[in-house]
């Protein structure tokens, strides 16, 4: 891997030449304590120091909501309305919003492309920039703190610049291009790279070992936190819309008040909304808020083979978004056995006296 150094008096600059690759969106203040993407003008405006974006960069790749082809009912035909897609560039993305875009690769470019999608990531530049972790991050305990892959280029902030790394053939053409902002990295640099990571990994709120916790999630159906958290759980679909890596999506045909011609549109759908388990027939594979809200937590944490990573990257945007105040670390953490919370022990020494039937009563009936 290649690595130069851009001075912070160069920096400005430097986001500027940028607009000549495309149209630049980076994090931009939006509010006393929020954040987001946005198309940048002033380049004086990008927030280099963030804790996290209410929407992700999945949103500039799938779209919230996306015509996919209009028809008319007279003919046998359809037209597809893939748009224009220009090019465009992503600064500042944190190393687990990376991940989050590799994992929507792995559902969205493999096997059976998605050419909505993939248009979008041909055309798009990642740029990422190293962060400090606030008290919702855990993108340690998942492994996505830190990214060898998966950008053009990635800064890592020093006292006077920035240590960049150039991750693909077309980050080291934004470098050739503006090589006289960039200088070599020495070894003072090298020792302020190391500082900043030591730095960063103390930072973070918990060490430890997750490693069993996927099947601790399956072993532990019956645990009370499940009840308990799912009571406060408004089933608004906000931990959904702000994860980096969720990708549900409805299709609905939308017809014109002639009644002949319109379109098929598909849009972000939530696994918190009852429709999303409705089926033909009018059955429910998930009729209770209990059972949505125990599939998300079993999905974000399910394995992704092709990566070797869980489906969630510990961004902390569920936690931190989430209008009831529920803790998606909090709640693992008592499934782990770390955070104390009432214990089903009394059930777990029934059990072999009764048989797991007994168990399944215990429960009730859903409501």
């Amino acid at each position: 891997m290649r690595y130069v150094k851009l001075p912070r008096e160069n920096t400005y600059e430097f986001l500027e030449r940028l607009k000549e690759w495309g149209k630049l969106y980076a994090p931009v203040k939006i509010s006393e304590k929020f954040y987001d993407f946005r198309e940048v003008d002033d380049v004086r405006k990008v927030e280099f120091h963030y804790n996290r974006t209410i929407m992700p960069p999945k949103k500039f790749f799938f779209k919230p909501r996306e015509k996919l082809f209009e028809f008319d009912l007279s003919k046998p035909e359809y037209r597809e309305t893939i748009e224009d897609v220009e090019p465009f560039v992503l600064f500042g993305v944190h190393a687990c919003d990376i991940f989050g875009l590799k994992i929507l690769d792995t559902v969205y470019l493999d096997e059976l492309p998605d050419k909505y999608y993939k248009v979008r990531r041909e055309k798009g530049i990642i740029i990422g920039i190293s962060c400090m972790p606030d008290e919702y991050c855990f993108c340690n305990l998942r492994e996505t703190d830190f990214a060898d892959d998966g950008f053009d280029l990635f800064f890592h902030e020093l006292p006077d610049g920035w240590l960049v790394r150039v991750g693909s053939p077309k980050g080291h053409r934004i470098v050739d291009k503006n090589i006289k902002l960039f200088e070599e990295v020495t070894t003072e640099d090298i020792c302020a790279f190391r500082e900043f990571e030591r730095k960063r990994s103390e930072a973070f709120k918990y060490h430890e070992d997750w490693g069993d916790l996927r099947y601790l999630l399956e072993l532990e159906m019956e645990h009370p936190m499940w009840e308990e958290e799912s009571e406060k759980c408004l089933a608004c679909g906000i931990c959904n819309t702000t994860c980096p890596t969720c990708r549900c999506y409805e299709v609905q045909d939308i017809v014109n008040l002639d009644g002949v011609t319109g379109y098929r549109e598909r849009r972000w759908d939530s696994c918190q909304f009852r429709s999303h388990g409705l089926v033909a027939g009018g059955h429910n594979f998930r009729p209770t808020k209990k059972d949505r809200f125990m599939n998300r937590y079993l999905c974000k944490n399910s394995y992704n083979e092709k990566l070797g990573l869980s489906f969630c990257v510990g961004c902390g945007r569920c936690t931190a978004f989430c209008p009831a105040g529920i803790s998606f670390v909090r709640n693992l953490r008592v499934i782990l056995g770390l955070e104390e919370r009432s214990c089903p022990a009394k059930i777990a020494e029934e059990i072999p006296k009764k048989g797991f039937a007994y168990a399944e009563n215990i429960r009730g009936e859903d409501v």
